[in-house]
């Protein structure tokens, strides 16, 4: 009887630990599917309230072809086609001679969040001029502009002899329109164009007027791979079956279940009389009084770096693991200051106190301003 029941909670024990295996396997292909991976701002497909679905949709639905593009030279490729607009949601990972390519491949290109370098590329002399704090209206002769009226700018740079400025910004507007060789669209569409603002003001009338202007539309949204002149090499996600990693995951579940179903069953902890107990805070106390007396001012000159670096990185919406380089590079758009300069305050290295206390100075001055600029840029997403 009892070898009975043994063997019974046995056969128990797998048939639970098969369902779980089905269950967890269920969710993790789910999860890893096309549709739950992260988007960019303004992806065509993005849901979210930064994605832009809702304004595809509506081109769409108005007829206009959509193509959507993720790679250099898909984009490219879709170019070849006549009539076609081109829309660059964030040009960060794309170098100048690229960005070059595809605005002269396109009959219309709209870039949806240049940079300042980006700007000062597609309509020379083109500066930031801070962000809006209320509706403008276009106070320009721009026919999209005019049938769209007032909207809730971003982001707005100076407009440079030559070039069409639409809605003021401070000093600048919020729309530049360089004709060059073909025309060119400058505008802050993460402030307008998203999901979560697409209804406000006349920004959906402003967005379909520049991007709808031709039967076709290329959306192209670069990434990582893009950052390298040429074709990128293909990464480990491109070389293995999308099922790979699902059945990774579901194997290494099925061990530790199983792990833990078969493991050794420890009893109750045990506390162990130690000689002695420090507390946290008189070891933190402790190694600050041998910083103090090692003097060493590089060394609380790194600690103060990388904990800077990793505040800013988190304000920017970068990893954690981002380099000081990267950090200063998107520390320098949101700024508008150079990121030579920036890169210098990180780079520094004091060997006196004074050195030191100058250097905390200065970090502690390009954080409050990396803190003010994302902040402000976040403004109009309050209203």
């Amino acid at each position: 009887m009892g070898e009975r029941r043994t063997r019974a909670r046995s056969a128990l024990g797998w048939v639970l630990i098969g369902v779980a295996v089905v269950l967890i396997g269920a969710v993790v292909t789910l999860l890893s599917s096309d549709g739950w991976r992260e988007r960019e701002p303004l992806d065509p497909e993005g849901a979210g309230p930064d994605g832009a679905r809702a304004i595809v949709s509506i081109l769409r639905e108005q007829g206009v072809e959509v193509v959507e593009a993720d790679r250099r030279g898909q984009a490219l490729a879709a170019l070849e086609t006549p009539g076609t607009t081109l829309v660059i949601t964030d040009p960060w990972y794309l170098s100048d001679d690229t960005i070059l390519a595809l605005a002269d491949a396109a009959d219309d290109t709209v870039v949806l969040d240049p940079s300042a370098e980006t700007a000062a590329l597609l309509a020379p002399g083109a500066e930031h001029s801070g962000f809006g704090d209320g509706p403008v209206e276009p106070a320009c002769a721009l026919p999209a502009a005019e049938r769209a009226g007032a909207i809730l700018p971003g982001r707005g740079f100076t407009a440079p002899s030559g070039v069409t400025g639409c809605y003021p910004v401070g000093d600048g507007h919020a729309l530049l329109r360089s004709e060059r060789p073909s025309p060119v669209t400058l505008i802050d569409g993460t402030e307008l164009f998203d999901n979560a603002h697409l209804a406000a003001e006349g920004n959906a009338a402003l967005g379909l007027g520049l991007i709808g202007t031709h039967d076709r539309v290329v959306w192209f949204v670069p990434s990582l791979a893009d950052a390298d002149d040429g074709e990128a090499a293909p990464q480990l996600g491109d070389l293995v079956p999308p099922w790979l990693t699902p059945a990774i995951v579901l194997l290494l579940v099925a061990g530790l279940a199983a792990a833990v179903w078969r493991g050794r069953r420890f009893g109750p902890l045990v506390a162990e009389r130690l000689p002695v107990t420090v507390r946290g805070s008189e070891t933190l106390e402790g190694r600050a009084r041998l910083y103090a007396r090692a003097a060493d001012p590089p060394h609380a000159a790194a600690l103060l770096r990388d904990g800077a670096t990793e505040r800013m990185a988190r304000r920017l919406g970068l990893a954690a693991t981002a380099s000081r380089a990267e950090v200063a590079d998107a520390a320098a758009v949101r700024v508008g200051g150079r990121a030579a300069v920036i890169r210098a305050i990180l780079e520094d290295s004091p060997a006196t106190d004074a050195d030191l206390a100058e250097f905390g100075t200065r970090l502690r001055d390009l954080e409050d301003a990396v803190e003010a600029a994302v902040r402000t840029t976040s403004g109009p997403s309050a209203r």
